[in-house]
């Protein structure tokens, strides 16, 4: 029996949303999963499949981050084998990479296939004298094969691969190959992902767990291939998407992987706020605070954990959108809820009204509902419509009469005092 701990996307040196908090939840999250389940399970060894970096380019304490982790292993004498992804692929027409550094500190074991163009084997096996190779066998009747990020090519590199893999001398009995791809119809609008019979030619070559990375999101097919997701959430959008590492026993050739998730992740809280039209500018500011105020109530947001919060904003508005000042309410409301990161989505329409005119009505008439029309769509003058359109008519026919400007400011005056009256005995 082998056991194993398949992990994948970890993106140590994740820098979205500017906060060296939240690029320390990434180191915080691995180190965490990998004493609970690789450690302390005493499991044979550990895969990575693919982006253990955000970047190719990486700071010196993402560097310090990855070897604090992998130390950790190699004190319980557990390998890590790992291969590259596309956030931290080697630049096209070099041969090294931070993942090859680590491996030739004996961290890990880098696994990539040869370089047909120099007349290397497209699997060769790993050397532990050099730290390269693409396969290895290990004491816990195991096969490992390691791959690279093929982006568009992938279809073709599987049928080689897997005329490769049928080549290869006898060995342990049970294959686990790591393939960092995606697989179609598990996350809407994704492109590039390949479908199930384009992978089916490893399966038929031998190999009895197929290990993906690259989609943020949990899932498996048919108890052979299994992407566990990120281990943290990289987007917001991603915060609906199950993850995590899985725990594998192979045994046999049989296959049983428990999708593992509780280890140190911050969570996520997404809320909406769906506007009528009929709000003042305050009066939306107050309805957003009681948001916040409700989801703490209900313990969905927990302000001493100091969770991501998203709070979305829609629907439409009888003022100009632009007059909600949204960088101070979401100040405002991160300090309420006490939030690491607060984002306010703010995607609203004005109002609009459209009053319909029948065939034959006169000029006056047509204004009138114009300007009703006009004014209706703001909320602050909504119960005055009728005496600030008739107002507004008065002074367009004023000023067409070329009436002298202080007989125009005169009728504007008048105007203000008339709906500023009546607002004051509406309040």
């Amino acid at each position: 029996m082998a056991r194993f701990l398949h992990v994948a996307d970890i993106h140590l040196g994740f820098d979205r949303y500017n906060n060296r908090v939240r690029s320390q939840d990434f180191f915080y999250a691995f180190y965490d999963l990998l004493q609970r389940y690789a450690v302390d399970e005493q499991v044979d060894f550990v895969i990575i499949v693919g982006d253990l970096f955000e970047h190719r380019t990486i700071q010196p304490s993402t560097l310090n981050q990855a070897q604090y982790c992998l130390r950790l292993l190699q004190q319980a004498n557990i390998p890590v084998i790992a291969i590259e992804g596309n956030h931290d692929n080697r630049p096209y027409g070099t041969k090294t990479s931070w993942l090859r550094y680590l491996a030739e500190w004996g961290l890990l074991i880098f696994l990539e296939p040869g370089d047909n163009s120099d007349g290397e084997p497209l699997l060769p096996p790993w050397n532990a004298e050099d730290n390269r190779g693409c396969y290895i066998d290990l004491d816990c009747d195991v096969r490992v094969i390691g791959s690279y990020w093929y982006g568009a090519m992938a279809p073709q590199a599987i049928e080689q691969m897997a005329g490769a893999i049928q080549q290869l001398p006898t060995g342990p009995s049970q294959t686990v190959m790591l393939f960092h791809h995606g697989l179609e119809g598990h996350v809407s609008r994704y492109a590039g992902a390949l479908r199930y019979e384009e992978l089916l030619p490893l399966r038929h070559a031998g190999v009895d767990y197929l290990a993906l990375g690259h989609i943020h999101k949990s899932y498996s097919v048919e108890n052979w291939l299994f992407n566990p997701g990120s281990i943290e959430v990289n987007s917001i959008e991603e915060s609906r998407y199950e993850r995590g590492v899985y725990l594998v026993e192979l045994v046999n050739n049989q296959v049983t992987a428990q999708l593992c998730q509780d280890y140190q992740q911050r969570s996520v809280v997404r809320l909406q706020l769906k506007l009528s039209g009929k709000e003042l500018v305050n009066e939306v500011e107050t309805a957003a605070y009681d948001c916040v105020q409700a989801a703490i109530a209900s313990q969905s947001l927990i302000p001493t954990e100091q969770p991501i919060v998203e709070l979305r904003i829609s629907g439409t508005v009888g003022f100009e959108p632009l007059d909600l000042n949204t960088k101070a309410l979401q100040q405002q409301l991160k300090d309420a809820c006490g939030a690491l990161i607060f984002l306010l989505r703010y995607d609203v329409d004005p109002l609009t009204y459209q009053s319909p005119l029948s065939d034959g009505e006169d000029r006056y008439y047509i204004e009138e509902e114009i300007y009703r029309d006009i004014v209706a769509s703001h909320s602050a003058y909504r119960n005055h419509t009728q005496t600030l359109a008739q107002g507004l008519i008065s002074l367009k026919d004023s000023y067409l009469q070329n009436q002298p400007e202080p007989e125009l400011y005169e009728i504007v005056g008048q105007l203000l005092e008339t709906t500023s009256k009546g607002t004051q005995d509406d309040s």
